[in-house]
């Protein structure tokens, strides 16, 4: 069936900010999505409110919306664009609820607008548990015995017919929200209330816990003749109970027979069909009794998934572009597959001859009074996939792509008793597999093993096999034995986890190796198996005789990915790599991306010339640049991941494009940087560095309190504090970090009530353009990547703003920068103070370009490659017409007992963009789309620390002008009935009761502002912020939060939707 001539113009849905459960994969299925369907000739309206993806950038759709996604502003777009349909399945979880609501408001009949790619009837049946079970009953398949509640009543009814353990599920949410496994009755009743409470139709699914199961997902597209493929089976390492995207997988899947294999094909296929999914990719996820091979269906998803992103990475099939093209009317026989250049239909299913490996990367150490333990619920915020020959090439592959100081199966520092390493097995955590690793070198049974973790003993033995290799490379001629190093290098053992093993340098290793002429080839990942020629090169590195990369001699650069997601390093970082590798390609170099991530959109097959889907580490990397030749690397896009191989890259002679690796080690180096500072006269807040806990306290003593204390070698604020006196001080060094000569520990005078500001700027050498400076909304004390900010600034002056482009520009005139540059600026009593300087790509590079209408980080690859500003006719940047405000998105309602208080240590996991003609308009919009609901009445609780009593004039002023009560603790009263305001006391939780909590329990509370500082009042006030979470009240625990919330209440408007194509 050829595409459908009644269809004009098609609105796509994207999913949002980057949260915990729908990460960047949705920016990859978005771009596919976009791109298909401009092909076929339909205008594409595409709405989402992430500026750091690269499905926001103008030229990508016809219309481009970024604004808040609820049924709200979609009304107000399809209003405007009047679409003929709308694909919701590109936009994960948010776009599927977005599009229920449009039906459910009447808003698709009353602007007469299908849905396509899944129906509203399949979208229920598939996520409506109930209505599921009873699909999959009437085909003669099982699902655990199983009941849906809507209160607590109805949910121990169905709790006492299924049994403990349980695990509860919420209907209609994404990410595992607000699951869990109860193993007692309060354990179910706490796990139900959070549930009910998440869950957007009040719904709980309860069901069996099939303890020990094992857990497998079939990715399968369906078109609408019926033709039906597998694209890929994927197999959870871990059993039933955590989260698959918790979880390590494997693709294919390892220990399922032939037979069980074909039954779980035609289950797939069969419950497509029965649940209605007529066009595109469905994930459907099993689990099968390691016992007896009994098997159940536990859930499908109508729509591409995280794991539609793994299974199209893992097999080069292009999963969403293929169910765009679905959506409107073609069937499989009718497209072609990309990657295999002889004519080979969609319809042909995938093989591969190799296997794939993903291992999740997790932040606990981000969220202090958070458990590691993997439950049912996820919490990784990124991923790695390795590909490799084998299961263990692959699996140690990924061990070291993920970037947490593993080479492999490391061992523990320190010895472990038994109940630890027990322990450590029993319990899923992301260190189990180094717990199993330690028990395998100790001898324990696989049997023991697989009782004590319910991993399948066919990866308990692939373990095995790898740490009893250990042995042989500690043995004393292993490096003139080539048979044994080879055998090494197959099983995926890198040079760096040699060298541990036998206490060697790592690049002693590499010499012997490359002596030996040890090499890998590079494979190409073909759909085929090799069945079929392939002109893509989308490439992948093991240890076989032949080598498939056959490079070219063309002017080529190299571009570093960021690796995994981790908080501080997202998609931001991503968004740049890709716009590298365009930019460079228009400008005739044939581009090579290197990146491990599986969800991103530099990982597309389609972004660059050459892709190696390869860990970035120093040795895989080394390799690359061996065969390929570049005539430079772009080293400064991918975040911390290829900054850290700069200097030994620069030992091996690599050109590096853009700023050299000096530059960035100064502006890195805090003593080398101190210096810099002195020697140009430039401001910075008096600071000192301490190796000793007594040198610390005399350097705190002469700077003066409060102070900003620091590890000197972290990212993303990790271990950063502000301490308001010497005893803080001394807390913070004996709990938070153990300071010593190796270790020193930074002190800065914290600049309390400043405003920070970070600076973007293009540097080609010759010329400096100053490309934006985005004006904080939180003061001074929390991470840049957690605060809101906004561009234009919102309330400085213009002699300010002159102020700070030159001390900006006289930073940079003394630093030899090419390229990309971020500046962060504090400004307090007239006096500009410079806080660091990053020549490299920042994470708010994506929203200034959007903000801007400029392509920052084209500009910026083109200078690196010796374009200069000039010769691209770049003088100056556009006078922005609208303000523009970025939020960031926070994780906490995933980890329990966290405490929501904004600091120096950064948290969020992403960001979203509100624009509007005023900067209320466009910081309201911003809250909307960050999930914040800011309220119109009520009471608000108001409780300040003595610093932010100033501005409570204006934030009561605004609230009770609006009508608003005001309830507040004993001082904050008492300085309101100062200032004229009539307030209601209450006490703090110590006082006794009725307190705070009481009233926010009772919903007699909608706005919380709660500031507060130093350790202890921060501990004691930290069940308030928890309640205002828990209870979905709108709160801030920042003074400039709170005044920008009540300018939003005070100027409460109907505000405007607008098109980038039509702002720039």
């Amino acid at each position: 069936m050829p595409r459908r001539n009644d269809l004009k113009s098609i609105l796509i849905i994207g999913a949002g900010p980057i949260v915990i459960g729908q990460a960047c994969e949705f920016d990859y299925s978005g771009v596919q999505a976009c791109k298909a369907l401009r092909e076929e000739g339909y205008k594409v309206i595409l709405v989402n409110s992430n500026p750091a993806t690269i499905m926001t950038d103008p030229e990508l759709a016809d219309s481009t919306y970024i604004e808040p996604i609820n049924w709200k502003a979609l009304k107000k777009i399809i209003e405007i664009e009047k679409p003929d349909a709308i694909l919701p399945t590109m936009g994960g979880q948010t776009g599927l609820n977005a599009a229920l609501d449009l039906d459910k408001y009447g808003i698709l009949k009353q602007f007469n607008v299908e849905l396509i790619g899944a129906t509203k009837e399949a979208i229920d049946k598939a996520e409506d548990r109930e209505k599921f079970a009873e699909a999959i009953k009437k085909i003669g398949l099982f699902t655990p015995k199983a009941g849906l509640a809507h209160n607590l009543k109805e949910a121990t009814k169905i709790q006492s017919e299924v049994g403990f353990p349980c695990i509860i599920r919420p209907n209609f949410t994404m990410g595992g929200s607000g699951s869990g496994i109860a193993y007692n009755t309060q354990e179910f009743e706490e796990i139900c209330e959070r549930g009910l409470d998440l869950s957007p139709t009040t719904e709980l699914y309860i069901d069996q816990y099939l303890s020990g199961w094992k857990e497998y997902e079939m990715e399968v597209v369906r078109d609408k003749s019926d033709n039906c493929i597998i694209v890929c089976s994927i197999e959870n390492f871990d059993p039933m109970g955590v989260h698959t995207g918790d979880s390590i997988t494997v693709a294919p899947a390892q220990t399922l027979t032939d037979k069980e294999y074909q039954h779980m094909r035609d289950a797939s296929m069969a419950i497509l069909r029965e649940i209605g999914v007529e066009t595109g990719g469905s994930n459907v996820q099993f689990a099968i009794n390691p016992e007896n091979g009994d098997m159940v269906v536990i859930e499908m998803n109508p729509r591409v998934s995280r794991s539609s992103a793994l299974a199209s990475k893992a097999t080069g099939f292009p999963i969403a572009k293929i169910a765009a093209k679905l959506a409107v009317g073609f069937t499989l026989d009718e497209l072609e597959n990309d990657i295999s250049e002889d004519g080979i239909p969609a319809s042909f299913e995938p093989t591969i001859d190799y296997v794939v490996t993903k291992i999740p990367r997790f932040n606990f150490e981000k969220f202090s009074g958070a458990s590691n333990t993997l439950t049912s619920q996820m919490k990784s915020v990124g991923e790695v996939m390795a590909i490799g020959s084998t299961f263990k090439e692959s699996f140690q592959k990924a061990i070291r792509g993920l970037e947490i100081g593993k080479s492999g199966l490391d061992g523990f520092e320190k010895k472990l008793n038994k109940s630890s390493l027990r322990a450590g097995i029993i319990s899923p955590t992301p260190d189990r597999i180094y717990f199993i690793a330690e028990a395998l070198r100790l001898d324990y049974s696989i049997d023991d093993l697989n009782t004590m973790s319910g991993i399948d003993p066919w990866f308990l033995k692939e373990l095995k096999e790898i740490i009893d290799f250990e042995k042989n490379i500690a043995n004393e001629d292993f490096l003139n034995d080539k048979e044994e190093f080879y055998k090494a290098k197959q099983m995926g053992f890198s040079d760096q986890k040699i060298s541990l093993i036998r206490n060697q340098d790592e690049n002693e290793i590499r010499k012997i190796r490359k002596k030996l002429k040890i090499n890998p080839v590079f494979k190409r990942v073909d759909t085929c198996a090799a069945e079929f020629k392939t002109t893509t090169a989308y490439m992948y590195s093991t240890y076989q005789e032949e080598c498939e990369s056959d490079p070219t001699d063309k002017k080529k650069v190299m571009v570093l990915g960021g690796g995994p997601n981790r908080i501080g390093q997202g998609i931001e970082f991503d968004y740049c790599c890709v716009h590298a590798a365009q930019a460079l390609k228009e400008n005739g170099f044939e581009t090579i991306m290197v990146n491990c991530n599986p969800e991103t959109v530099s990982t597309d097959y389609d972004t660059s010339d050459r892709l190696y889907f390869e860990p970035i580490t120093l040795e895989d990397v080394l390799e690359i640049i061996e065969i390929e030749k570049p005539d430079g690397l772009i080293i400064q896009y991918g975040g911390q991941t290829p900054l850290k191989l700069a200097n030994d890259l620069e030992k091996f002679n690599v050109p590096i494009f853009g700023t050299s690796p000096d530059q960035i080690d100064l502006s890195e180096d805090r003593a080398r940087f101190l210096e810099f500072v002195k020697q140009n006269k430039l401001t910075q807040p008096p600071n000192g560095m301490a190796s000793n806990k007594e040198e610390a306290i005399q350097i705190g003593n002469k700077i003066g309190y409060p102070l900003v204390v620091r590890p000197s070698y972290v990212l993303g604020g990790r271990a950063m504090e502000v301490v308001y006196g010497s005893d803080d001080l001394v807390n913070y060094l004996t709990e938070a970090f153990q300071v010593n000569d190796s270790n020193p520990v930074l002190l800065d005078k914290f600049l309390d009530v400043a405003i920070e500001f970070d600076v973007e700027a293009i540097s080609d050498g010759t010329e400096i353009l100053i490309c934006g400076i985005l004006q904080h909304i939180e003061q001074a004390g929390v991470h840049s990547g957690d605060s809101a900010c906004s561009i234009p600034p919102y309330n400085i002056d213009k002699k300010t703003e002159d102020k700070i482009r030159k001390e900006v520009t006289k930073v940079i005139e003394n630093m030899e920068i090419i390229g990309l540059v971020n500046v962060q600026i504090a400004y307090v009593n007239n006096t500009v103070y410079l806080l660091e300087v990053n020549p490299r790509a920042s994470r708010t590079i994506p929203f200034v370009s959007k903000a801007l209408g400029m392509p920052l980080a084209k500009i910026a690859a083109r200078v690196m490659a010796g374009i200069s500003l000039k010769e691209q006719k770049i003088s100056e940047v556009p006078k922005l017409e609208f303000f523009n405000v970025k939020e960031a998105v926070m994780p906490f309602e995933k980890f329990q007992n966290v405490d929501p208080i904004l600091g120096p240590e950064m948290r969020s996991t992403g960001e979203v963009m509100g624009i509007g003609k005023t900067f209320e308009e466009a910081f309201e919009k911003a809250e909307i789309a960050a999930g914040v609901s800011i309220p119109e009445s009520g009471s608000a609780f108001i409780s300040v620390r003595n610093t932010d009593k100033q501005f409570l004039k204006d934030i009561a002023e605004d609230l009770t002008t609006t009508g608003f009560t005001l309830v507040g603790t004993k001082g904050t009263v008492r300085t309101l009935k100062e200032l004229g305001y009539p307030a209601r006391q209450i006490n703090k939780v110590l006082e006794g009761r009725p307190h705070i909590i009481d009233l926010m329990k009772n919903k007699e509370i909608s706005l919380v502002i709660n500031t507060t500082e130093g350790r202890e009042s921060i501990k004691d006030s930290a069940s308030i912020r928890r309640t205002a979470l828990e209870e979905k009240i709108c709160c801030t625990t920042t003074i400039q939060g709170a005044v920008a919330i009540c300018k939003v209440i005070r100027n409460q408007l109907d505000w405007s939707v607008q098109k980038l194509q039509d702002i720039h």
